[in-house]
Formats: C-alpha cells, structure tokens, sequence
C-alpha cells in the first residue's frame, strides 16, 4: 500500500484505518460513537423543532441556537457514519474526491460553528448592555444577514483547500489513520511540499477561530464590566446567568479543541490513537451536550421539551 520509492502515481483511493492500534477494539469504540451520534441528532432536532414551533421562542437568542444546532447536525453527519462504517464493516476505502469532500465540510462546518458562538456573545453583550433597545437592533433581517454571512465566511475561505489538494500527488501512501478524511492528515500522504497547505491551514485558524476566541473574551470583558455596574445584586445575578449557557457550550467548544492543538504541538511521544480519539472527541461532544447543556439551563426551552415529550394531549 506503501510507495517507498515514490514512483509518482497518485493514489485516487486511500482507506481510512479509523483509530490506528486499536482495530480489535473497533466494535467497543463504535458504542459511545452511535450513542453520541443518535443523541445528537434527537436532541438538535428536537431543539430546531421547538424553536421554529413556538413563537414566544422567536427571539434573537434562540434563532442562533437553531442555527449552532443546525451546524452540529452537519458536524456530525459528516463524520460519525464514516466512522460506524469503519469500525462494524471495515468500510475505510474512499475515493480522493470524496475524501476532500468530508474534509471541506467538516472544517467548513467547524468554522460555522466557531462564528456562531461569537454572534452568540454578541447577542448577549447586546441584550444585557442595552436591553430595551435588544430587539430593534438584532432584527430578523438582521440576524438573516448574520447566519447569510457565517456561511460565506466558513465556506469561502475553505474554498482554496480545495485546489491546494488537488494540485498534490499522493504517491507516500494510501493509508489515512484516522476515523475521517482533514486536511493536514490527507496533506502528510503526498510526496510534493506542503508547505502552502500548512501557511494557508495557519492562515484559516488565525483568521476564524483564534479571532472569534479573542472577540468572545472581548465580548464577555465589555459584558462583565457592564454587569458590575449594575446597583442590583439580584439583576447582577440574573445577568450573569443568562450567559452561563453560552460559555459552558464555549468550554465544550474550544478546550478539546486547545487540547489537541497541545498535544499535537507538545505531545509527539503520544500514541497516534491518544491523537486521533481527542480529535474526535472535539466532534462528538459539542453536538451531543449542546442540546441538553441549553435544554437544562434555560427555563423556556426545558419548559417546551417537558410540555411536547410528558404533557398528555387530550
């Protein structure tokens, strides 16, 4: 499978291992996997459908959270079939264009979600800064425009991944190790410089995700100075807890993904599965525990799920 002498023949067929040393663990892993999965679709379903049903629902707050749940759908889709497909059937064999097909959407999918966290915070800088003014400034329109944008951003620029892919030949291996198809892993297997893609891969972090982080911490700095301003301890406290769902999804969000970014920096004695099994974690969690993290701490969703799935209807 292997080229050692890299005659120059391009593989167009690579096959995924799925997480590399533990392939006589494949059908033990695959249950956190289906279960993560199964969880996330119900509970981000269940979300988009409560939202879209109940007008009181209609609020600025609660559109971006259809949105994030909408993108972590997408996230998972991506990702976690291929991996059940890996570990119950041994189906790793993906052609190259489908293989930068999974990649674009799952770092695409990513990006969305990263931008709508900060439009998130800057829902509540917005609703907790200037309150009676929340509404007319995050109109409909407006938030239309927001999520119209999010889209063009992470699609857009993950569009040149594209062609910096396919201007590689892929003549090192085609072995993939790992559950799906990213960009550095699928770079690493061809025989010409990388270079570019590694700059451009740098370039797509610095300008998504490391900038939204910096304008979340922004946001959450121009929000505590306002709420320490507030007389009230009471309207203090009823501040600050209309932000702790957000910066829990925040934590759940961004600290695996710091982790792998650690490891993968600091941690070369580290086993490839350790490497692989983090990277997939920053994939299933979000998705799974978004929707109960939000269903648990804000009243009006929990108070619609107990009315749709126990309330009798006569």
């Amino acid at each position: 499978m292997t080229s050692s002498n890299y005659t120059g023949v391009s593989h167009t067929v690579f096959h995924l291992l799925g997480i590399p040393g533990l392939e006589n663990k494949h059908m033990w892993i695959s249950i956190p996997f289906f279960i993560s999965y199964v969880s996330a679709l119900l509970g981000n379903s269940l979300l988009i459908f409560i939202i879209l049903t109940k007008s009181s629902l209609h609020e600025p707050m609660y559109l971006f959270l259809c949105m994030l749940a909408g993108a972590d759908i997408v996230l998972s889709t991506c990702t976690v079939p291929q991996a059940l497909a890996i570990f119950w059937f041994h189906a790793g064999k993906i052609s190259l264009d489908c293989c930068i097909t999974q990649l674009f959407f799952i770092h695409s999918t990513f990006i969305s979600e990263s931008g709508i966290l900060l439009v998130m915070a800057f829902d509540r800088y917005i609703a907790i800064c200037y309150p009676l003014r929340y509404t007319t400034i995050l109109t409909h329109v407006l938030i239309g425009k927001i999520g119209v944008a999010i889209f063009l951003r992470s699609y857009g620029i993950m569009s040149p991944i594209i062609f910096l892919l396919k201007r590689l030949t892929f003549c090192k291996s085609d072995i993939l190790p790992n559950t799906a198809c990213k960009h550095i892993v699928l770079a690493h297997v061809s025989c010409d410089d990388i270079r570019v893609n590694i700059w451009y891969g740098f370039f797509v972090l610095m300008s998504t995700v490391i900038l939204d982080v910096v304008l979340i911490c922004v946001s959450y700095v121009l929000i505590l100075c306002a709420v320490f301003h507030i007389p009230s301890q009471h309207a203090r406290h009823k501040a600050l807890n209309t932000c702790g769902s957000h910066i829990c999804v925040i934590i759940l969000f961004y600290g695996p993904g710091i982790f792998t970014t650690l490891i993968q920096r600091f941690g070369r004695h580290i086993s490839s599965h350790i490497h692989v099994l983090v990277a997939d974690i920053c994939i299933l969690a979000p998705p799974m525990l978004n929707p109960i993290i939000y269903g648990i701490k804000t009243k009006q969703i929990r108070d619609q799920v107990v009315h749709l799935l126990f309330t009798e209807h006569k």
